[in-house]
């Protein structure tokens, strides 16, 4: 994954803070919404719904992505994907992002660059940009994204609205890339198209942006993101409710028949990638018996008066998902 030319160049320390700045954050256009963008103190940016919401999360090298399998442009892309999913997640849309990048200071400044135009680049693909952000020396790559949005007239959908009786639904696909981290992990050739796009399904996360305010808008009672595994955060979300949920196992097979090729290949079972996988931000919202599900969306449980998570009516046994502390 290595560029041939990412280690040429001067380094960080060679050209400096300010002209790194100048050469990562060059001017690219911005969506009518904000007012100052990057190169002043701060960032000035529209707020016509009159409520901002906001996020922010951090990776850290070794931890959450590696350099060798992983272009700087990946990382950004990446870093902005799973921020965008926070939002969605509430209902709203991304308007605006805040990078702050750690490295060591003999990183080029062609790699700062790179992971500057990933950035960029996803942010665009959620309608916002890269506003600001901050630039330090340190031991490891720490990218930390700070992410704001707007409902757009909307109430934000909350993780604890479920109720029961309601219909679990999920836009985006499950368990991708899980698969794609264990193809990388396991040392598996990927020249089949099939797995070569599971571990750029890890490499990249694809959240179904815009089907966020699409659920708010179609009256979903909660919603989360799948950022740790769908039995996780349906967890969160279940407590959060005071409810418990009922997956349905065939309704989640096309997911699994997805990752069965590379679950052979590593000696897995595509289920837990399924129900523990996370990384792929996939949303997963409740709506009440009777909504139309906006297009996009998939049945694929109910919400219960009984605790926990239960598939095909029986408590889940298998993998759970991501625990930072782990």
């Amino acid at each position: 994954m290595t560029d041939a030319n990412a280690d040429d160049g001067p380094s960080l320390a060679d050209v400096g803070e300010s002209a790194v700045l100048d050469a990562v954050i060059a001017q690219r256009p911005h969506p009518v919404g904000v007012h100052v963008g990057p190169g002043d103190d701060a960032a000035v940016l529209a707020a016509p719904d009159g409520r901002v919401v906001a996020s922010t999360d951090t990776l850290v090298q070794d931890r959450h992505f590696r350099l060798d399998w992983s272009t700087p442009e990946q990382v950004g892309r990446r870093a902005i994907a799973q921020n965008a999913a926070d939002i969605e997640a509430m209902g709203a849309r991304p308007t605006g992002y805040l990078v702050a990048l750690v490295a060591p200071a003999d990183t080029t400044v062609h790699r700062a660059a790179e992971l500057s135009r990933g950035a960029a680049a996803e942010a665009a693909r959620t309608g916002a940009s890269v506003v600001g952000g901050d630039l330090v020396a340190g031991p490891l790559w720490t990218v930390t994204v700070t992410v704001l949005g707007d409902l757009g007239g909307l109430s934000p959908v909350l993780r604890s609205g479920a109720r029961p009786g309601d219909v679990v639904a999920v836009a985006g696909e499950l368990g991708r890339s899980a698969a794609g981290y264990r193809l990388l992990a396991g040392g598996v050739a990927f020249d089949d198209p099939e797995l070569a796009d599971l571990v750029g399904r890890y490499r990249v996360p694809q959240p179904p942006y815009g089907q966020g305010p699409l659920a708010a808008a179609a009256g979903a009672s909660a919603m989360t993101d799948v950022s740790d595994g769908l039995v996780r955060d349906l967890g969160g979300l279940a407590v959060d409710s005071r409810v418990g949920v009922d997956l349905d196992r065939a309704a989640l097979a096309p997911d699994h028949d997805a990752l069965a090729a590379a679950a052979r290949a590593v000696g897995a079972d595509a289920w837990d990638w399924v129900f523990g996988g996370g990384e792929d931000h996939a949303l997963v919202a409740t709506f009440g018996l009777g909504t139309e599900l906006p297009t996009g969306w998939r049945p694929v449980g109910r919400i219960t008066a009984e605790a926990g998570i239960r598939v095909d009516g029986r408590p889940w046994s298998g993998a759970t998902g991501w625990d930072s502390f782990g």
